[in-house]
């Protein structure tokens, strides 16, 4: 089942059938919002807004967890996210898609990680995105005639306020493409709940490094917002038959990412936090 994370634009395809908005629950808290789950071309899609409907929440405020878990109960099996981002790059200009492989994470006061204190995982994110999901969402976006780049750096930073200029020549110097505030700790707890996730990076702007920055206009990137959100509704057509015809997909590492990652012993394993895992660890957990 594909689950698509991101702004409520995106959710309006044509095509979309029997839709409902379902209340997904998760011992984690509450997530962002409902998922609304519907059909496009008889595939199963599931959508979740990200920082709720009407734009609520602020990345710092968004319960990750709860999400990950939310999308896991309700079978979401692979993960397209979908996030606005500043360019750090002149060849990346507004309104191009950028298919990230890598992240570094400058968050602070987010909960990284399902797992803690009686019950202890280490799950790899030497390689956080998944490449096989990757490859279809690049496909996908070069069939719909979209200007994407493969491969990049996202820095995803805490937020809510944007970057200073010191910041972001230094992140520049970092040889990072894109910035935002959303793809952490999202990436990592979809890797410890064995999902398979990609990233749709797309450029709303460059950052305050641009020596044009300042001649940026609110009008200018809420024009750039609404082409990208139409574009994202493009490419989630033509990235669903992808997934669902990769039967290569059941045997993808990243629906394995535990296997050999929790080192708690069973019997020093604590019972709540067991529970609370059944969604995520429950593969790994049933002994």
């Amino acid at each position: 089942m594909l689950g698509i994370i991101g702004g409520s634009g995106v959710y309006h395809i044509e095509g979309l059938e029997n839709t409902r908005w379902v209340k997904a629950e998760s011992p984690f808290g509450e997530p962002s919002d409902e998922v609304l789950i519907g059909e496009l071309n008889g595939q199963p899609i599931a959508f979740l807004p990200r920082h709720g409907r009407g734009h609520r929440l602020s990345p710092t405020d968004i319960n990750f967890r709860a999400n990950i878990d939310a999308l896991k109960r309700i079978g979401v099996t692979d993960i397209v996210s979908v996030s606005a981002v500043g360019s750090l790059r002149e060849h990346l200009a507004p309104g191009t898609f950028v298919i990230v492989d890598q992240f570094i994470d400058r968050t602070f006061a987010r909960e990284k990680s399902f797992f803690g204190n009686g019950l202890v995982a280490h799950v790899s994110m030497a390689r956080p995105v998944c490449g096989r999901l990757g490859e279809h969402l690049y496909a996908a976006a070069q069939q719909a005639g979209i200007a994407v780049s493969r491969g990049g750096t996202y820095l995803v930073m805490e937020g809510p306020q944007f970057s200073s200029l010191a910041e972001s020549e230094l992140y520049r110097s970092w040889n990072c493409d894109v910035i935002g505030m959303t793809n952490m700790p999202e990436a990592k707890l979809a890797r410890e709940a064995e999902i398979c996730y990609a990233t749709v990076a797309m450029v709303t702007d460059y950052d305050c490094w641009h020596p044009n920055h300042d001649d940026v206009t609110v009008d200018a990137i809420v024009k750039v917002l609404l082409e990208n959100a139409d574009k994202a509704r493009t490419l989630v057509k033509h990235v669903a038959p992808l997934v669902q015809g990769d039967a290569a997909a059941c045997q993808c590492g990243c629906r394995s990412a535990l296997q050999h990652a929790i080192l708690t012993a069973p019997e020093a394993r604590d019972p709540a936090l067991v529970a609370k895992l059944s969604a995520v660890a429950g593969r790994m957990l049933k002994n």
